[in-house]
């Protein structure tokens, strides 16, 4: 649902126009990986393989712990895929300011125990109760889940 949603659009937007140089030279790459019979996948705004740095911007006007969360996992796909030795760094142009992310032996076991959980969440033959939660108004698939309400 991503591609429909105009807050993932105007991310997008903001990583060309804020990094328009790095925008005409690379594309954005997609990493695939299993583990334990789970297929995970990151789309990744840009990777310096040179300097093995994963780049993700963020819109967003204050950082949050699910940026860091995701550059971790994108960090642990490089992993899985026999890449070692990658870091990232997160982007808020609106704020002007870089985070440096780095994947540490707890963050592994953390996603290695937590993959399992979600694969077995989704299997589920009943959605989970709606949160209702003010964060809730700003994903991306925010229809999916209020579609009984409207």
């Amino acid at each position: 649902m991503e591609h429909t949603s105009a807050i993932v659009y105007d991310g997008k937007l903001l990583h060309e126009t804020s990094y328009a140089q790095r925008a005409e030279k690379y594309q954005e790459i997609e990493l695939t990986a299993i583990y334990q019979n789970v297929s995970l996948t990151g789309k990744i705004d840009f990777y310096n393989a040179k300097e093995k740095i994963i780049h993700e911007t963020k819109r967003g006007k204050t950082t949050e712990d699910a940026h860091e969360w995701q550059v971790k996992f994108y960090i642990w796909l490089f992993t899985l895929n026999g890449i070692e030795g990658v870091t990232g760094k997160i982007e808020y142009p609106k704020l002007r300011k870089t985070t440096t992310v780095f994947f540490t032996e707890p963050d592994r076991v953390y996603l290695e125990e937590i993959v399992p959980n979600i694969s077995a969440f989704i299997q589920q033959d009943k959605c989970p109760p709606i949160l209702h939660s003010k964060i809730c108004k700003k994903c991306a698939y925010y229809e999916l889940c209020y579609i009984d309400e409207v």
